[in-house]
């Protein structure tokens, strides 16, 4: 016996089977309300957790902004911004674009250079001193003047990745992003499926994937090791969101997350 099924019905169920999941999507939630830091915790190198020094972590206009002003150096206070919540499986979108020049005593590659942090250890687990949390960095970069400078790549301070089943322990991986002008607005967006993968996006386009982010155990990062020591497990499954702060003004808008599945 055969069955035919008529184009207009094979669209029907097709048209049902897309809404229903598209249904299934979770709404975007804001984690930063335009108004106050409300849901985040600074933590800055040389100073206890919830110091935010300077007003480093200011909001102004609506905008969640890095600043430098009030300091007289930077004296390696590298900072970041931690969600309270941790996160797993989601997608998560910004805006950033660069302000103003870097602190003269921070090191060279601070210019220009800012990022947010995925699966990063808790501001309570950083070492008074320590600059960076164990993560891996969507980093910012913008034009020097020098030649080609994609944003986009991912930092791994403590960390490994894998890219098509091989394991990645150089620092820096390059995406394929564009290079921009330090004070044009870029819109990002990094989907993150816990420790099965993760996709960077710069203007809406892929420009970066990795697989199984992992603690990296054998090259002498000390926060790492400690991390292993007390029973975090070698892979990386989830953790805080960090905005950075490393000497380099920078300004954050339009912070959402939509959880998935």
């Amino acid at each position: 016996m055969k069955f035919c099924f008529a184009p207009r019905f094979i669209a029907l169920v097709v048209a049902v089977w897309s809404c229903a999941a598209f249904a299934q999507e979770k709404p975007w939630i804001e984690l930063f309300n335009g108004k106050d830091l409300s849901g985040w915790t600074p933590k800055f190198a040389k100073h206890p957790v919830g110091a935010n020094p300077f007003d480093t972590f200011r909001v102004e206009d609506g905008i969640l902004k890095v600043s430098y002003e009030d300091y007289d150096k930077f004296d390696g206070q590298y900072g970041h911004l931690y969600s309270n919540l941790a996160y797993s499986r989601y997608r998560l979108r910004m805006e950033y674009r660069f302000a103003g020049t870097m602190m003269s005593d921070a090191p060279h590659y601070v210019n220009l250079n800012s990022g947010f942090m995925i699966h990063s250890q808790s501001p309570l687990s950083m070492g008074l001193n320590q600059s960076f949390p164990v993560s891996l960095e969507f980093q910012f970069l913008a034009d020097e003047g020098k030649g080609k400078r994609a944003t986009g790549n991912v930092c791994t301070p403590g960390t490994n990745l894998e890219i098509d089943g091989k394991l990645v322990t150089q620092h820096i991986v390059q995406s394929t992003a564009p290079t921009f002008p330090a004070d044009e607005w870029v819109s990002v967006e990094i989907e993150v499926r816990g420790h099965d993968e993760v996709i960077h996006r710069v203007n809406g386009k892929e420009v970066l994937r990795y697989q199984k982010p992992q603690l990296d155990p054998e090259h002498g990062v000390e926060s790492a090791e400690s991390l292993l020591k007390a029973g975090a497990p070698l892979k990386l499954e989830f953790g805080h969101i960090a905005l950075q702060a490393e000497g380099q003004p920078v300004w954050f808008r339009k912070i959402e997350l939509q959880p998935l599945e």
